[in-house]
């Protein structure tokens, strides 16, 4: 049996590792290019919504033992499955597969100049569909060579970068303004929406060190998953802040560069171009990584629990990769206005429910269905009319 402490110590990396998909770097770089000089107000609004939130849902969802059925079906049967379907959606063909295919092709457009979108798309989903049609360990042999190149990359480009860099300019917008900006901007993270089906996989990861004794194994795996996250969203935190400082620091040469491409364009002004383009291949392979999983993770969806096994695993992942292809075409920017608005409305709610089912856990506290949908209801009024 692992040890306690060096099992810990991994499922926080692992935490890490799931919520960081490459994507993650574009929106507290957009920040920092925004906030300038007044930086600190928009990465405290950042890590409330992209590193407090999505670890309050994981947190939740163990509480729930991983049981998404479960979690959700607090609301009722028919609009918990319903709830749970529109997140695997968002975090699958409608949103995330296509726009980590989308972020890569912005991450290296710049070195393939000749190469169309549509093109790249169908290729990256001829490829996800080779890597994901027979399940076997490529997605394991990616994770361990990609995950330290991209998180080394990375920190090179934060550590050159803020020493490097010159001093941000003045910023023309107030505190609060900025705050609220970073606050929405961690919405487009989605990595709640993650959360709550990534905890089976922090769960297995934590059961290496359960142990009976005086302490339940419940409250063991509680205090584990409370210590693996710390370290997570510590690491987590430190990458926002990062890169938010870097595209502050710079982002008097970022002023026009559009959102998707300045992961690309920072790697190749604070490293060159020769590492740079190395570190561009990286997180370009990051982010079809991303996809890879998200594709079998989707596909199983449609598989098992929409279809009810009566479309085949292959042809799941056949409709997810097509669907995929043509949200894809949107680009980058099309599909974050797609999603800015459902984000907006749907993430208070899931806020709530997330807290509310952390107290019924700890506190038996039961109301759920009103105080859930009159957060909705109200976040939608809010996004029509403010």
């Amino acid at each position: 049996m692992q040890s306690e402490k060096n099992n810990t110590i991994s499922t926080g990396l692992a935490m890490f590792s799931m919520f960081f998909g490459a994507g993650n770097v574009v929106f507290p770089l957009a920040l920092g290019q925004y906030a300038q000089d007044k930086n600190f107000f928009a990465i405290l609004g950042l890590l409330i919504s992209a590193v407090g939130v999505p670890f309050t849902g994981l947190i939740a969802m163990t509480l729930f033992n991983g049981d998404y059925k479960a979690f959700f079906g607090r609301l009722g049967k028919v609009p918990g499955f319903l709830i749970s379907a529109a997140i695997m959606g968002l975090i699958g063909a409608f949103g995330a597969i296509p726009r980590c295919i989308t972020l890569s092709y912005s991450t290296v457009k710049i070195y393939l100049p000749d190469t169309s979108l549509m093109t790249f798309s169908i290729l990256s989903c001829l490829i996800i569909l080779a890597l994901t049609i027979k399940k076997n360990n490529i997605l394991d042999i990616l994770g361990y060579v990609l995950t330290p190149l991209l998180v080394g990359s990375l920190a090179v480009i934060i550590l050159v970068g803020i020493v490097t860099s010159p001093a941000a300019p003045e910023a023309h917008h107030s505190p609060l303004a900025i705050f609220i900006i970073g606050l929405l901007e961690g919405y487009q993270t989605m990595d709640l929406l993650g959360a709550f089906f990534f905890s089976s996989v922090v769960l297995s990861c934590l059961e290496r060190s359960i142990t009976r004794g005086k302490e339940s194994q419940y409250r063991q795996m509680i205090r584990l998953a409370l210590k693996a996250s710390c370290i997570g969203a510590g690491l987590l935190a430190l990458s926002y802040i990062g890169f938010s400082y870097v595209a502050a620091f710079n982002s008097a040469a970022l002023m026009h560069v559009p959102k998707d491409e300045l992961a690309g364009r920072i790697a190749n002004l604070v490293l060159g171009t020769y590492a740079g383009i190395f570190a561009c291949g990286v997180v370009a392979l990051a982010c079809l990584t991303t996809a890879i999983a998200l594709s079998s993770v989707f596909a199983e969806f449609l598989h098992k629990d929409v279809s009810l096994n009566k479309i085949s695993y292959e042809g799941a992942l056949i409709i997810t990769l097509v669907i995929s292809f043509f949200v894809s075409t949107l680009n980058f920017t099309g599909i974050a206005h797609i999603l800015a608005p459902i984000l907006q409305v749907c993430y208070p709610g899931l806020i709530v429910l997330s807290v509310l089912n952390i107290m019924y856990k700890l506190y038996n506290f039961k109301p759920v269905k009103v105080p859930v949908f009159t957060t909705f209801a109200l976040s939608l009024i809010g996004y029509l009319w403010l």
